[in-house]
């Protein structure tokens, strides 16, 4: 494959870029460079604003409203949002459920639910790990017993992410016990405001409210709000579990920190010089920038292979990716830890650092602490490695 992007790619890169400039808000752009948490709100304005452009849902088929764009205009563009940065499409709306829709969906469930996702007039969350199955997902127990034209759903689900802000979840449910593991399991969505369903925050080791636990009590849910197939929700899952762990690599997001780091080097000092001349601190940076690299041009390559593997089915090596990926940003985290040193401390006053980092050192640690869990989620970096050994290396 050619890695050189051509001047049509390079066009379309400045076109985002100035989009970016011109309507992203300076507001959220700080807040997303200093790592602090944007509100509900802002994200959905931002949301809006992209899908009156035409780009919110850009990946779909353009019968569902995507953009036709290029595999690898679409690697730009994500680049694009998470360098400048500004916050990337609902991935549970956009890059989870909405793909699992129109591909294995009937046409009523495509025609009511996809433009919705695509306007955000829904807030999505994932509803797969419970406690007890979460790298272990076939071993769930939320069970959904039909009874007439209903479902009855019962169990827990935890890590739930964002479920403090959503309208509906799409859901996994056990809805054949006799059947091995993975073959009794069915897709199902419904909205979180249902009776019998609870919403409990759980705080995280940054002391932020991002995932819950959510509870399901008798929960009756229509017969017609099942995706697919009964029974089918297992290979469902597995076709979106390889859409999210392809962009979660985030290159573009390590690339940003790795831009930071060398900015804030320049100011903080150790043993009386800029970090950035400590050698050994330098030799760090820029095996973290190799393997970024080496992480952008595999992710490229999988780019090139899109489409390969046909409808409903995912590269394998996305894998790769999220492991390579999730080493890359806690690789970033790290060096920006080592480089401000005590000023990462849980206290306010730090009358000897820079006034214009003072932003971005409140917000290290708990950064540093928060993507702790980013070689967890998604899939553990174990069960990366049994896919990778099983599909690509045939062991």
């Amino acid at each position: 494959m050619d890695l050189v992007f051509t001047e049509k790619e390079q066009a379309f890169r400045h076109q985002v870029r100035q989009f970016l400039r011109d309507n992203v808000s300076p507001q959220v752009q700080r807040k997303m460079i200093e790592g602090r948490h944007v509100s509900k709100e802002e994200m959905v304005t931002w949301w809006r604003i992209l899908n009156k452009k035409g780009w919110n849902v850009s990946p779909w088929p353009k019968e569902y409203g995507g953009t036709g764009w290029s595999s690898v205009q679409h690697y730009i563009f994500r680049e694009e949002l998470q360098m400048y940065p500004a916050p990337t499409p609902l991935a549970f709306g956009v890059g989870m459920v909405g793909p699992v829709i129109y591909t294995f969906g009937n046409e009523a469930q495509k025609q009511y639910y996809l433009p919705r996702i695509a306007n955000v007039d829904d807030w999505w969350c994932q509803g797969f790990s419970e406690p007890g199955a979460g790298s272990d997902l076939a071993s769930l127990t939320t069970k959904a017993e039909r009874r007439g034209d209903k479902w009855i759903i019962n169990g827990q689900k935890t890590w739930t992410t964002l479920a403090q802000h959503a309208d509906m979840i799409f859901c996994l449910c056990r809805t054949d016990s006799s059947a091995k593991k993975q073959m009794g399991i069915s897709f199902i969505v419904f909205c979180l405001d249902s009776k019998g369903v609870t919403v409990r925050p759980i705080q995280t080791i940054d002391g932020g409210h991002e995932v819950n636990e959510v509870f399901f009590d008798d929960v009756e849910v229509s017969y017609e709000n099942l995706i697919g197939e009964e029974n089918k929700g297992w290979d469902y899952a597995k076709f979106l579990l390889g859409n999210e762990r392809t962009g979660i690599a985030r290159v573009g997001v390590s690339k940003e920190r790795i831009r930071r780091i060398r900015e804030l080097a320049a100011t903080f000092e150790s043993g009386g010089r800029p970090m950035i001349e400590d050698p050994m601190f330098r030799e760090k940076l820029a095996i973290s920038e190799i393997e970024l690299k080496a992480l952008e041009l595999t992710q490229l390559r999988i780019v090139a292979d899109e489409g390969k593997y046909g409808k409903g089915k995912s590269n394998p090596a996305s894998s790769m990716l999220k492991i390579k990926g999730s080493q890359s940003q806690q690789t970033a985290t790290e060096l920006l830890m080592e480089m401000i040193g005590p000023f990462a401390a849980p206290y306010n006053e730090h009358p000897d650092s820079p006034d214009e980092a003072m932003d971005w050192i409140v917000q290290m640690a708990p950064s540093y602490f928060n993507n702790r869990k980013v070689s967890i989620y998604g899939g553990s970096d174990e069960i990366q490695r049994n896919i990778i050994a099983k599909a690509v290396l045939g062991l």
